[in-house]
């Protein structure tokens, strides 16, 4: 993953909540196979580490990778980022990556756009 690319998905993951969050027990099978049931529906995965949990967060993030077959976006704070794009169809259209031109209609291209505000 280039550098472009990373700034673009952390841009994306600013907007939304996290959908897991990692307790007492830190990296558990169960938080595995979660997060892998997630990445069925989401291609971007927000994960909120809580106060209890005493691992440090960075390694939990690799460990969550490797388990999932994904990338580490971020790891920032309490919030770990993860990426995994869909095979089949990606609705995060990431910069600097050729996709084929015949698309299904359905996915639009992930744009992180500016508000505008009328005068």
């Amino acid at each position: 993953m280039t550098s472009k690319q990373r700034a673009f998905l952390k841009g994306l993951a600013a907007n939304i909540e996290p959908v897991l969050q990692i307790g007492k027990s830190c990296v558990t099978p169960e938080l595995t196979n979660a997060v892998a049931e997630t990445f069925n529906t989401r291609e971007l995965v927000k994960l909120h580490i809580l106060q209890n949990c005493t691992d440090d967060g960075r390694e939990m993030a690799q460990v969550l990778a490797e388990r999932t077959g994904s990338e580490v976006v971020q790891v920032i704070g309490s919030m770990i980022v993860l990426y995994k794009a869909d095979k089949k169809n990606p609705k995060i259209l990431l910069p600097g990556v050729k996709y084929p031109k015949e698309r299904p209609t359905d996915t639009k291209k992930a744009v992180a756009k500016k508000p505008t505000t009328k005068r």
